[in-house]
């Protein structure tokens, strides 16, 4: 990197491995900012506007879960949770409470960089509602007519695929949790009708896909939700 890079919040209250994280970020070009504290989140994001926020989970005066959620009031900033903790259920809450991406401890500095570099990619881009298209590979969406093709060809969506897979676009990379496509697409309180997202995914796979038994584009994070990938392998 040239000039000052990204500056990136690392809140973990170990500290080690707060020491680690920023030494490494830094020698990549990265301005890393420290806090140890839930505390002291919210003033250090408004003096020192870092791009990503790098969230440890178990902090001694809060759970990072309720910090994501407070974040998420008030700023888009992109949040990545770092922890030891890798229960599906910790990853769901993680980011159905805001977190774009969750990182299991240990792990490498270089898939770290690589994630980080995802989630400032994602934030660069415009959001797709005021993108009148989108790309990935073959597949081409249509903001503005509502039409999804694949290779030229014009993919016939139901009105609920088609909210579905502009809502994953919306996320490219991200992965969004069941839970949060419940709510976008059938509304609050109907957690009842989980089965009616593995149905529609289904659907979407055999209109997009050339094999829905392995999806180049519709992708699932087991037991969490599902992603549409940013770019294809």
């Amino acid at each position: 990197m040239s000039g000052p890079g990204p500056v990136v919040m690392v809140v973990e209250d170990e500290t080690h491995m707060r020491s680690f994280l920023c030494a490494s970020l830094a020698s990549e070009g990265f301005q890393p900012v420290e806090a140890a504290t839930a505390s002291v989140v919210t003033a250090l994001l408004t003096s020192n506007k870092p791009e990503v926020i790098l969230l440890d989970l178990g902090l001694p005066d809060g759970d990072g879960i309720e910090v994501a959620r407070g974040i998420r009031k008030w700023s888009r900033i992109p949040i990545i949770v770092i922890s030891a903790r890798d229960s599906v259920t910790d990853k769901v809450e993680a980011l159905d409470a805001g977190a774009d991406d969750y990182l299991t401890k240990p792990f490498s500095v270089g898939e770290l960089l690589a994630r980080i570099r995802v989630v400032l990619r994602r934030a660069s881009q415009t959001n797709v509602s005021t993108t009148p298209t989108f790309e990935l590979g073959p597949m081409h969406i249509d903001f503005t007519r509502r039409e999804v093709t694949v290779d030229g060809r014009e993919i016939h969506l139901t009105p609920i695929e088609y909210r579905l897979l502009a809502l994953l676009a919306q996320n490219a990379g991200r992965v969004v949790t069941q839970r949060q496509i419940l709510e976008e697409i059938w509304g609050a309180g109907s957690s009842s009708q989980i089965h009616q997202v593995r149905v529609y995914m289904a659907q979407l796979r055999r209109k997009i896909e050339i094999d829905p038994t392995r999806p180049r584009f519709l992708l699932t994070e087991l037991g969490v939700g599902y992603r549409l990938g940013d770019r294809l392998a």
